[in-house]
């Protein structure tokens, strides 16, 4: 049948998998033996005096000089003396021509009775003609030949004071050991002639080694070993860069907005700049050029939190802000507690941090009090009980706590006439709390509810918005479209009961004013009110009466109205739940000024010729966007989901890679990895490689680096890693557990980074949180941009732009 298995299947097929396995390990292994094997029979043909190679068969080379030779060396060698790592045997240098590219993992065949090939391949491709000397496998230095002189004699069997086969035999057993050691590598007992780059770990932990031929480098990643070839220009790991680079990076721009799934995320400041936030980050945003006109402007960032901002809240003063952030967790996956950050707008110093230990899960929503110039801030945790707490400002004091609903609490806010009154709604509810006593003394305040009566109204699924209108009385937006006037009942001592004789608070008057549900509603300066659709993405201005005075439609391709604010004059901000910031008013119409990608984001790759990069990820788009206006050049819909990307050297054309994988003819993969090992890359993006294995934490599992690239000047190393963060490395990074420059402010995990043409920034996604990031590179001490470099592959077309 199908779908059941056999009693016998799933023993068989994990006997194959560990089997397949097991040849993968032997595989790796026999590389390693094939490189010493081959070493050793270059030693034992550069040992082997004139005299037998003359009885066997092969002349000796004309015009042979010898200088003398070190103690333990037969003569026959030069004094140019190396050695590599931590090897215990000396290497002769011997210089041999270039030839066509090519190379050998394996010892070459003898021809003949000779001891010499007609032929060795040499580690740059090149190959060497019999009698010239061969300059061996691609494992060890590239051999140098000393200056022929025709005046001096030549070296022949009577200059050697040793046998001409004890050498031979010597090197042989040699060979064998080695072969022997290398095929043992994997366990710690026989690497104990090695120099350790870092101490072994347990199964979980990345170890690496220096092989004892000083021809390969390996590190496990959960036990698995992976073998990294040194490049034969590199005489010793202690020659290679240590410590942070002298380069800092500092986050220019960030793009995008968290409208879909937020809400008290949108205000204007005193200072008319606009404060929103994304990721970790909260945007203080200052517009360029006039209402409905270009973006343009200017932002500034508040890096105070640890995790993901939830909500916003702005002092009285238009100056101070109060910010809450989810809970998260951190690299070990322990919880990370959610705080509230009261903080100034002027100089981003952080003044109070409110509730570390005192929330659950993360903060919801806030408010500051009005009436006593903001003295008091009231929150709502994310945890089961949705917990209603006061706080005094000034001292970081809860004052009042209590369990508000089990129902989602969507909005929260104090009576601007009376502090004393605040007011929840969300999920099926609206409550009005009364809050006395306490002020002063740390949990003594009392906070009691009285629920919204809905009276003949159909109470709807969600109240996600209300507004305190000057009269006293409440506009509340619902899920069906309806703006329900509340206003306080006088009590009823004839009505029996409990409650009889208890004021309440009922709907007064009705409107229905959008075709789904109402997302936000803003009283103006004038008092007029604004209200913000969802389905239809209207925004509806209303007088007194709940008259409709004017109206424009958000265009669809922004999304629905999330958030509301007034900026100056008749100019509004408009959040909407396609993460677009909005500029403009009801009679111009709107224009985006932020705009962003709304799922997670993979795909990035930087124009080779221009201050442009493009973004592609699960939400189907692939964007371009211009690192110099910070604005979106143009979108397109890829109908599938866009993982990567990247440009032709000529900046016209660009390839994207859908997750559907459907390539034809697909690519040859260069699965030799030995035979790769000196050559140069226009672009270095692999995770897994000598130049940069020392990027990886100890304890990874092979897993916690999502993307890498290297700068274009080759000195910095960029790494994109799971725990929202990005690290700058010098180049190359082949030192284990090498020390970087950590950046935070993304709220997922890192996916992306790539520098910019002139490696004058560098641009990171984040993950599930759908931001990008634009760093600008700074020179030691961060005196201005690092100078750049040409790339290795320049632009084919400097002046070509991939427009549509």
């Amino acid at each position: 049948m199908d779908g059941a298995a056999g009693p016998g299947e799933g023993p068989a097929r994990e006997a194959l998998q560990s089997l397949s396995r097991r040849l993968r390990v032997q595989e790796q292994e026999m590389e390693l033996v094939k490189a010493a094997l081959a070493e050793a029979l270059r030693l034992l043909r550069l040992q082997v005096p004139p005299s037998s190679l003359q009885e066997s068969g092969t002349p000796a080379p004309p015009g042979d000089s010898s200088l003398a030779a070190p103690p333990g060396l037969p003569p026959t060698c030069t004094p140019s003396l190396v050695s590599r790592g931590t090897q215990t045997e000396t290497e002769v240098e011997l210089k041999s021509p270039p030839g066509p590219p090519g190379l050998s993992n394996g010892p070459p065949a003898p021809q003949g009775a000779s001891e010499e090939p007609s032929g060795t391949q040499s580690e740059g491709g090149g190959s060497s003609s019999s009698g010239a000397g061969s300059p061996g496998p691609p494992g060890i230095l590239r051999p140098l030949q000393p200056p022929q002189r025709a005046d001096t004699p030549r070296r022949n069997s009577s200059s050697s004071s040793s046998p001409s086969e004890r050498p031979r035999q010597k090197l042989s057993r040699k060979a064998i050991s080695s072969a022997n050691l290398l095929v043992r590598s994997g366990s710690t007992e026989s690497r104990g002639g090695k120099d350790p780059l870092s101490s072994p770990g347990g199964p979980g932990s990345r170890r690496s080694n220096y092989n004892l031929e000083g021809i390969s480098v390996k590190m496990f990643l959960r036990g698995r070993p992976i073998t990294m070839y040194i490049p034969s220009g590199i005489r010793s790991l202690e020659e290679l860069p240590s410590g942070p680079p002298p380069e800092t990076l500092s986050l220019d721009w960030v793009y995008g907005y968290r409208g879909r799934d937020s809400r008290s995320n949108l205000f204007v400041l005193r200072s008319g700049e606009v404060v929103y936030f994304i990721a970790c980050v909260v945007v203080l945003y200052r517009p360029g050029g006039g209402p409905g006109g270009p973006g343009g402007g200017g932002q500034r960032h508040y890096r105070g939190h640890t995790d993901c901002v939830r909500c916003l809240a702005v002092h009285p003063d238009g100056v101070r802000v109060a910010s809450g952030q989810t809970a998260g967790v951190d690299k070990d996956g322990k919880p990370l507690q959610p705080v509230v950050h009261i903080w100034d707008s002027e100089t981003l110093l952080k003044l109070q941090e409110i509730g570390l230990g005192a929330f659950e899960r993360g903060v919801g929503a806030l408010a500051f009090s009005a009436a006593d110039q903001g003295a008091f801030l009231c929150v709502v945790d994310d945890s089961n009980e949705h917990m209603l707490s006061v706080w005094d400002c000034s001292r970081g004091m809860k004052l009042a706590e209590i369990k508000s609903t089990n129902d989602s609490v969507l909005a929260v806010g104090f009576n601007p006439r009376d502090s004393s009154c605040i007011v929840t709604s969300g999920k099926s509810h609206v409550h009005f709390w009364n809050w006395s006593g306490g002020v002063g003394v740390p949990g003594n305040g009392n906070l009691t509810r009285k629920q919204g009566v809905f009276g003949k109204y159909k109470k709807p699924k969600f109240i996600p918005c209300f507004v305190f209108l000057p009269d006293g009385d409440i506009l509340t937006g619902d899920s069906e479209g309806n703006i329900l006037t509340w206003g306080r009942s006088p009590s009823d001592s004839k009505t029996p009961g409990r409650g009889g004789a208890k004021e309440t608070y009922g709907i007064v008057a009705q409107a229905h004013a959008h075709e789904g549900s109402i997302f936000a509603l803003c009283l103006r300066r004038d008092g007029t009110v604004l209200s913000g659709g969802g389905r239809d993405r209207r925004l509806v201005q209303w007088g007194p009466g709940l008259v409709a005075l004017q109206e424009a439609e958000i265009p669809e391709h922004f999304g629905a109205v999330r958030a509301i604010a007034e900026g100056p004059g008749s100019e509004l901000l408009v959040g909407t739940t396609k993460n677009a910031l909005l500029r403009g008013d009801l009679a111009q119409g709107f224009s985006p000024v932020i705009q962003g990608h709304t799922d997670e984001l993979w795909g990035l790759c930087t124009h080779p010729s221009q201050n442009r990069f493009l973004t592609c990820g699960h939400d189907r788009q692939l964007c371009l966007w211009d690192g110099e206006s910070h604005a979106l050049a143009w979108s397109i819909d890829l109908k599938e989901t866009g993982l990567c990307a990247d440009f032709h050297p000529s900046g016209a054309v660009v390839a994207v890679g859908l997750n559907t994988g459907d390539v034809a003819g697909g690519c040859k993969q260069l699965k030799n990895r030995y035979e790769s090992r000196d050559r140069e890359w226009a672009t270095y993006t692999c995770v897994l490689g000598f130049h940069v294995y020392g990027v990886w934490p100890d304890g990874s599992d092979g897993t916690d680096i999502n993307s890498l690239c290297r700068s274009h000047n080759e000195r910095v190393v960029a790494v994109a890693d799971d725990f929202c963060k990005v690290h700058l490395f010098q180049y190359p990074c082949a030192r284990a557990k090498a020390p970087s420059r950590m950046y935070g402010g993304h709220g997922s995990h890192v996916t992306s980074v790539r520098f910019t043409h002139d490696d004058s920034h560098l641009v990171s996604l984040g993950g599930k949180d759908a931001s990008i990031f634009q760093w600008r590179v700074l020179g030691a001490g961060g005196a201005g941009p690092v100078p750049a470099t040409p790339s290795r592959t320049p632009s084919l077309s400097p002046a070509s732009s991939l427009d549509v």
